[in-house]
């Protein structure tokens, strides 16, 4: 099987690097170890740290926009943005591409017409105004994490700070049809949207635990 020339030299380039280590003493090793370059990106993959990271189709499905894979499961540490905890009517599914058709949020029930919507956490009003035809108020929690809400009625402006549970504004009808009302729900993290239900709900895959071991009895 012919290697790619890329792959070739990054391999080169570890087989060089773990020759010289283990050749010199641990302190010297450690050090040479630290101070080789990583590799640029070459072919199929690129080595970091020794360990070969996928440069193709699988790297770009971890970080497109709109990749529900975009960054790690957060654990869960907001609340609820409506009162009594709403039950989801549509849920996240984002599209491969960013020009693609897709879902990048959630909708969720709301109680009924004009309930009030709530920060799921602090943050600062960065946007309060209408987008083609539906209002909408966006929240900026900070670390890249931006919360937006549509159709939502608000006094408040750009700039304000709110704090986790404090009122944004009150949920209009139009979204989900005439009935039942319904709040549409998207967060993002810098350019990528992830699905907001990761930051109430945990989401995060189940580890099996092998059984214990017991003794005879």
């Amino acid at each position: 099987m012919k290697i790619p020339a890329g792959l070739a030299a990054s391999l080169l380039a570890l087989s060089i690097a773990l020759s010289t280590a283990l050749s010199a003493p641990l302190p010297t090793a450690l050090s040479t170890l630290s101070s080789r370059p990583v590799p640029e990106k070459s072919g199929p993959a690129a080595f970091v740290a020794g360990a070969a990271v996928p440069a193709g189709p699988e790297a770009a499905a971890s970080g497109v926009r709109g990749s529900p894979l975009a960054g790690p499961v957060p654990a869960p540490d907001w609340s609820w943005p409506l009162s009594p905890r709403p039950a989801v009517l549509r849920a996240f599914d984002p599209p491969a591409r960013p020009w693609l058709s897709g879902h990048r949020g959630v909708d969720v029930e709301a109680a009924y017409d004009g309930a009030p919507l709530v920060s799921p956490a602090a943050g600062t009003v960065s946007f309060v105004g209408v987008v083609v035809d539906r209002p909408v108020i966006t929240i900026d929690h900070g670390n890249g994490l931006r919360s937006s809400f549509e159709p939502v009625a608000s006094a408040l402006t750009a700039g304000s700070a709110v704090a986790e549970g404090d009122v944004l504004g009150h949920v209009l009808t139009g979204h989900c049809g005439p009935a039942p009302p319904c709040l549409h729900w998207g967060v993002r993290r810098g350019d990528d949207y992830v699905n907001p239900l990761a930051f109430v709900t945990d989401l995060r895959p189940s580890v099996l635990l092998p059984p214990l071991e017991t003794g005879p009895g």
